[in-house]
Order: structure tokens, then sequence, then C-alpha cells
């Protein structure tokens, strides 16, 4: 197993309640996440950064 540190921005929706979701859900893309943080939003432009760390199985 090996651990990576991304970052990623999500397109923020109307809908706060679905946030969480849609953050793993873009981290399940680099692999499974360990944890995650919102680091930054750009409200003009309604984006938010995270910074998370990810596993990967070694290949």
């Amino acid at each position: 197993m090996t651990t990576h540190f991304i970052t990623a921005e999500i397109n923020l929706e109307e809908n706060p309640v679905t946030l969480p979701q849609q953050i793993e859900a873009e981290l399940s893309k680099h692999g499974e996440p360990l944890r995650w943080a919102i680091t930054q939003v750009d409200q003009q432009q309604q984006i938010a950064q995270i910074e998370a760390i990810v596993t990967t199985e070694e290949v």
C-alpha cells in the first residue's frame, strides 16, 4: 500500500449536503481517501480546493 498527497478542485453545488459525497467520489479516482480537507474556496467561481491523503495498492 502506498500513500499519496493530492489536491483536487470541486465545483460547489446549490445543495451543500451532497458536498462530502462529491469530494469522496472525486478523490476515489486517485485511490482510497484516508482524510481530506477543504483548504480554499473561490466564491466567485464557486470552486473548492481539496487537499487529501489517499492510498493505492502497489502494483
